[in-house]
């Protein structure tokens, strides 16, 4: 197994579940009080309770578009990519780099875009033309 665990700020643990589980269908993992996991895609997420989460810098810039640092996300498959669009749809998730197509044309093309979880955590969510481009440069 090669997943990833991240472990990551939150401001309470009832909108965090009702995020990851009820929007996004994570299967729930362990928790307590003060954390829960989350399976995401097959990696380990860790949520924990912060009064001190920090505030959004859009300082990074990928094909001319800004976004947000630090963030997280996963790479899906192109059928994954758009179950999950129509997911935050329906659930009327706002996006902050709405769904679009980067490098059109060019080695590592790829769909892209980004939500906040209801704690104010950027995420990104992408799929490739060509999953052999994931790390071309």
């Amino acid at each position: 197994m090669s997943a990833f665990h991240y472990a990551f700020k939150v401001k309470d643990i009832a909108s965090t579940r009702r995020f990851y589980v009820d929007i996004m269908g994570c299967a729930e993992g362990r928790s307590t009080e003060r954390w829960i996991d989350f399976d995401f895609f097959g990696n380990q997420l860790s949520a924990h309770i912060s009064t001190h989460i920090p505030a959004l810098d859009y300082c990074g810039t990928v094909d001319g578009v800004s976004v947000p640092i630090p963030h997280f996300g996963c790479i899906l498959e192109y059928e994954q990519f758009h179950e999950v669009q129509e997911r935050l749809l329906k659930h009327n998730i706002e996006f902050i780099v709405k769904p679009q197509t980067r490098y059109e044309g060019q080695k590592g093309e790829q769909q892209t875009m980004f939500i906040l979880d209801l704690s104010g955590n950027p995420i990104e969510f992408k799929t490739f033309r060509n999953k052999e481009e994931v790390f071309a440069s």
